[in-house]
């Protein structure tokens, strides 16, 4: 019995912390939504321009053979789930700044500040899905039994961007410039990263190079639903291993810096 009453304070503030997580994400998508009269459009419309313009510059004017066909689909299994990553990483640089005087007058874990974006972002992704569907379906793409590895590839970019705010959002109070150095290196990555193009379009001398881009890995899951040669398990079993890695570097500079941002904030 005493065991038993030990643990229930625990279940208690683990129950609290997703609560109030929950309510710190679906207020940040209702001020979202309520501030603009489109509202969900605005989440898929960048995507869907950027996937227009792509697909125009290679398959249009340079007509070249990057990833597979039909190509518009596999532009978008690639950059929906990017926006979720470049939109949760930018954010992170300001959880702490834009919401100072609640970061210091609330006695929640800190880390709910950086856990809300990741949320937020990650159910604007789900929500895009069915606009990838409509492009599947109008382009005809044929739909596959790896398709069950939805589920593990968004796991997986849950812990890679969980781990990558908990590292920038403390950094970024002590050194204002990481802020814009952030967003030339995601701007770097985006390019880096098997977005426009597969990591089967690369040489091969990079394949091992690029599977330690964990976005790889990734990606091909994603990707792997339409293009099952798309799927690397080097690149996937590398990927987790880099995600991993990175939420625990996260959670080490987070722990280790948390009193200094209070008072730098």
């Amino acid at each position: 019995m005493s065991t038993a009453l030990a643990d229930r304070p625990r279940r208690t503030g683990a129950a609290r912390y997703r609560q109030t997580l929950w309510l710190l994400t679906s207020r940040d998508l209702k001020v979202r939504y309520s501030t603009s009269a489109l509202g969900y459009v605005w989440s898929i419309l960048d995507p869907l321009v950027m996937a227009g313009i792509y697909f125009f510059v290679f398959q249009v004017v340079f007509r070249r053979s990057v990833g597979e066909d039909p190509y518009i689909v596999f532009l978008l299994s690639g950059l929906l789930p990017w926006m979720w990553f470049n939109g949760a990483v930018s954010d992170s640089t300001r959880a702490f700044i834009r919401e100072a005087k609640l970061v210091r007058s609330t006695k929640i874990p800190r880390t709910i500040w950086v856990f809300r974006l990741v949320g937020s972002k990650g159910i604007e992704f789900a929500l895009s899905l069915p606009v990838l569907a409509l492009f599947a379906i109008l382009g005809r793409a044929e739909l596959h039994w790896q398709v069950v590895f939805l589920p593990l590839a968004m796991v997986m970019q849950t812990v890679l961007v969980a781990g990558v705010g908990l590292i920038v959002a403390p950094l970024v109070v002590f050194f204002r410039d990481l802020e814009r150095a952030t967003k030339l290196a995601l701007r770097f990555l985006f390019y880096a990263s098997p977005i426009i193009y597969g990591t089967s379009d690369l040489p091969e001398s990079l394949h091992v190079l690029a599977a330690f881009n964990p976005l790889s890995g990734i990606f091909g899951l994603y990707r792997s639903a339409f293009f099952p040669d798309q799927l690397d398990l080097l690149e996937v079993v590398v990927g987790g291993g880099m995600c991993l890695l990175l939420l625990a570097v996260g959670l080490g500079v987070f722990r280790a810096s948390e009193r200094a941002v209070l008072k730098e904030i």
